[in-house]
């Protein structure tokens, strides 16, 4: 859950629903922590598989949500300036990640209801390993402009932090889908590796926007 750029966040009227970092940052939150308590090992037996789908459609909501906000906050999806004209990789880390979360929305539901290997392979499994593959290549994109202005280390940048707490949440809900592989007889490939993949994953999505929370009450954004 990548940082944008140029958040527009500061005072609203009370009736205004104008999208902002802190409603960005809670969405992600909220739905990272659902993530992580649906696939937390020591929850597994209380939940069950039922209750556990439930957080992951309810947070992959919540994720969708947040996604928009993203995009919104984004700015315009091109740039004129001099040597840079082109999509803006803040609006395209944006719209591939919403494009994520739309694919776990799909995956997400249809775990509720698939009754056979085959819908849980193209209904489930499909839009989750298509949902991680975006994630991965929004993470991707997200880190160009750090890297191309040479920001290799400053660890007590919320920005910073933020953008490689999403790849690192993206890289391993990538090895919970590769886990996650519906083999014939409706077995995972991996059920541990799926499970361990999403929690840590969640975790990191969770500090992803957990850093950037703070910047969006004093509206510092560094």
């Amino acid at each position: 859950m990548s940082v944008t750029s140029a958040p527009r966040d500061g005072p609203h009227p009370p009736w205004s629903i104008a999208p902002t970092l802190r409603g960005q940052s809670w969405s992600f939150m909220i739905g990272s922590g659902l993530f992580a308590l649906g696939s937390a090992p020591w929850l597994g037996d209380q939940l069950g598989t039922v209750g556990a789908n439930v957080a992951f459609f309810v947070g992959a909501w919540f994720f969708t949500a947040g996604a928009f906000i993203q995009l919104a906050l984004s700015g315009p999806y091109r740039s004129e300036a001099p040597g840079h004209i082109g999509l803006r990789a803040a609006w395209l880390a944006a719209a591939v990640q919403l494009l994520g979360t739309l694919l776990f929305n799909i995956s997400t539901g249809a775990a509720l209801h698939s009754q056979s290997v085959r819908a849980e392979r193209l209904d489930v499994w499909v839009p989750n390993a298509e949902g991680s593959v975006a994630f991965l290549i929004s993470a991707c994109i997200a880190m160009i402009p750090m890297l191309r202005d040479g920001q290799y280390w400053r660890p007590t940048s919320p920005g910073w932090l933020s953008t490689w707490f999403n790849m690192l949440g993206s890289i391993a809900f990538g090895v919970s889908s590769v886990g996650a592989i519906i083999l014939t007889n409706g077995e995972l490939l991996n059920a541990t590796l799926a499970s361990a993949g999403t929690f840590v994953g969640a975790l990191f999505f969770l500090a992803t926007s957990g850093v950037m929370l703070p910047t969006a009450h004093t509206g510092r954004h560094a």
